[in-house]
């Protein structure tokens, strides 16, 4: 019986397994549909069919890693209801009020129109009592007015609340006396303390971060103990930040989950592009809903607290993704001016694209693509039937309305598709001040390598490499991720007190190191890092902080990685200037328990897989060769114009294009 560790990945159509063999270092992966009534049954599913693909001779589970949507898709759907608010007296329009920035600039500020409030006003209940902003006590904490309102709350049936009181992140003392009042008078109650969630400054986007941790506790919680039930075992839960955590313990702060599945693609991405001699590298994530994109530097993607999910902004700390409507299920539809426009609405898993033979009326992506002959007429090596038929209807009616040929149609469509999923990659580069023409790009996903030709051409990129086995990376990153928790203080100085730096960061390690010992960690590693800005900047750039003595050594040395952050990212900096002095805003620290990441090994040897023939249309339509990945080995190269398939994923290689085989069974894919 071999001993493996096993990653599961819900994504919005398929599920993705995959198992390391903890004494071999083999993978085993495998796909199945997803179930979005119960993301549960699909995971379950997973791990079973994983099971008969070892062919019966068992599996000693050591551990399980799940990478979950639940709470991704509750915000991006605006399912949120039954949601109260408690906040200082005084202060009860503070999400009103929000901030004055308008999405596409100050040119929309005449059409644009704020969206509803994540708690309506009616919901929202104010308790007396006053700190200032170093946490000493203006005005004692008013008892007898949190107990009505935990009354009220209880009255009204509102079981998820949100409580977050005028500068707690300097002392959570009101914020705790808060708790426990209801836990007293609403027993029912599911409560999120922003002192807890997020400590740190600026009360409007604290007070969303832990109201949106509230909204999402209920179902989450659910979904993981009935998981946890159902699976008689216990498993750790992929967070937006980059670690994981065991599920049991991510239930106290679901809202770190919210970009679960997409932080492991990106981590997966990176391990396998450093194996292939890329440290640095773009990385794409095609599904049949979305496209993710991440920038990872010298193995590490970059990591942001500026995030949002859906409408909602949440500062905690998570991979920097951008994250579009361009994916295999995407639907191509008809703007009223007559203009041809793909997503960001989707078919999803079910009806699913036409092709599907589910029900779907749509046109997709993967219907263009499948019309086209990109891609084959069955996913799944032949477990997922395609109506090619229905596809090329469906094509044939919407090039009609458009007055196009069939194929100058599914063109297009692909054609706009390409061009959604790179401003993406702009987003993350050019608007960061990185080029992208030295970036290769890593793509994966069941739908990413679909586009690599074109996206090589419309950016400039030197290279794309497709992973063995891309439709299963983001499952594989699980099984690379440590476990991690991030900690945060705020502490506004221009003249950093190096007692009070090193009591904070003793406090927020003592944190991590409780929190790391329930995780089973007896030798965890502290990382710090700090927020900085110069005076009267109104953002922050977040350096890395050595480690050991916190000294005057210790604080030029941050001092000057500001600088070097700041003149990198926005063009200058104030060294010698004493007129710009620099502020410290926010310490931080990230508790880590390394884990031993699975290594990948060298493809020794091609497998076996006939090369075909299809009709295929790039260019123009033509018999085209279709090659089976796993009958290619180290070295080998195809031309374009070819296909390469293989069990969840496929590659179309455009004229003037040619793909080669690493070391590592990578197809790397470049312009002739």
């Amino acid at each position: 019986m071999r001993s493996v560790r096993i990653g599961v990945d819900t994504g919005g159509t398929f599920t993705d397994v995959v198992a390391v063999d903890e004494q071999t270092g083999e993978i085993l992966t495998t796909k199945t549909p997803s179930t979005p009534a119960n993301p549960a049954d699909g995971f379950l599913a997973g791990i079973a069919k994983l099971s008969e693909l070892d062919g019966g001779g068992g599996l000693d589970v050591s551990g399980i890693v799940h990478g979950t949507t639940v709470a991704t898709n509750q915000l991006l759907e605006d399912r949120i209801a039954g949601l109260g608010f408690i906040t200082t007296e005084g202060f009860e329009f503070i999400l009103e009020i929000a901030r004055q920035s308008v999405p596409d600039g100050y040119g929309n500020s005449y059409f644009w129109v704020k969206p509803p409030r994540i708690v309506p006003v009616r919901h929202v209940r104010t308790v007396g009592g006053r700190l200032d902003h170093q946490g000493n006590e203006v005005r004692p904490f008013s008892e007898e007015q949190a107990v009505e309102v935990a009354r009220w709350f209880r009255g009204k049936g509102i079981n998820a609340i949100g409580v977050c009181f005028l500068h707690s992140y300097a002392n959570p003392e009101h914020e705790r006396r808060m708790r426990e009042v209801l836990w007293r008078e609403h027993p029912q109650a599911v409560i999120s303390l922003s002192s807890d969630v997020l400590r740190e400054y600026r009360e409007y986007e604290r007070s969303v971060t832990t109201l949106v941790d509230a909204a999402v506790k209920p179902a989450v919680r659910g979904y993981l103990a009935s998981l946890s039930t159902r699976l008689g075992r216990p498993f750790s839960v992929m967070k937006s930040n980059g670690g994981i955590l065991s599920a049991r313990e991510v239930v106290n702060q679901p809202i770190t989950t919210v970009l679960s599945g997409p932080a492991a693609g990106a981590l997966g991405a990176a391990l396998v592009a450093a194996t292939a001699g890329h440290g640095s590298v773009i990385t794409l994530d095609g599904g049949g809903t979305s496209t993710d994109v991440a920038v990872v530097i010298d193995g590490e993607p970059s990591v942001t607290t500026e995030g949002s999910i859906g409408r909602y902004p949440c500062k905690i700390p998570m991979i920097d993704l951008v994250t579009v409507g361009a994916g295999g299920g995407s639907i191509a539809w008809i703007s009223p001016e007559g203009t041809l426009k793909v997503g960001p609405r989707s078919a999803g898993a079910d009806p699913g694209p036409i092709c599907y033979g589910k029900g779907g009326t749509e046109v997709t992506v993967t219907d263009a693509h499948v019309f086209l002959g990109r891609v084959p007429p069955h996913l799944l090596g032949g477990e997922i039937p395609l109506d090619v038929e229905a596809a090329r209807a469906g094509i044939e009616a919407l090039a009609d309305k458009l007055g196009l040929t069939p194929e100058r149609t599914a063109t297009g469509i692909l054609e706009i598709s390409a061009f959604n999923q790179s401003n993406a990659i702009r987003q993350l580069t050019v608007k960061r001040g990185l080029d992208v023409r030295d970036f290769p790009l890593v793509t994966f996903g069941g739908s990413g390598p679909l586009l690599a030709c074109r996206l090589i051409d419309i950016l400039g990129l030197p290279s794309v490499v497709v992973p063995r086995d891309p439709g299963n990376v983001s499952a594989f990153g699980l099984l690379t991720v440590d476990v991690k928790n991030d900690y945060v203080r705020t502490y506004v100085t221009r003249d950093l007190s190096l007692g009070k730096a090193a009591e904070i960061f003793h406090d927020l390690e003592h944190q991590a190191g409780e929190a790391l010992d329930r995780e089973g960690f007896a030798d965890p590693v502290y990382v710090r890092s700090a927020d900085l800005r110069y005076y009267g900047q109104g953002y922050e750039v977040r350096v890395p902080a050595p480690s050991g003595e916190i000294d005057a050594d210790w604080r030029a040395q941050v001092v000057e990685r500001f600088h070097e952050a700041h003149e990198k990212l926005y063009g200058y900096a104030y060294r010698d200037d004493p007129r710009h002095a620099v502020e410290w805003v926010n310490l931080r620290v990230s508790g880590i328990g390394p884990i031993t990441r699975p290594a990948l090994r060298p493809l020794d040897k091609p497998g076996t897989g006939a090369t075909s023939v299809r009709s295929v249309h790039f260019t123009e339509t033509r018999d085209t060769p279709i090659h089976q990945r796993v009958a290619l080995g180290p070295g080998a190269t195809v031309k374009g114009p070819a296909v390469i398939e293989e069990y969840g994923s496929t590659i179309p290689i455009h004229p003037g294009f040619t793909a080669t085989v690493d070391a590592y069974g990578n197809v790397e894919v470049k312009r002739d």
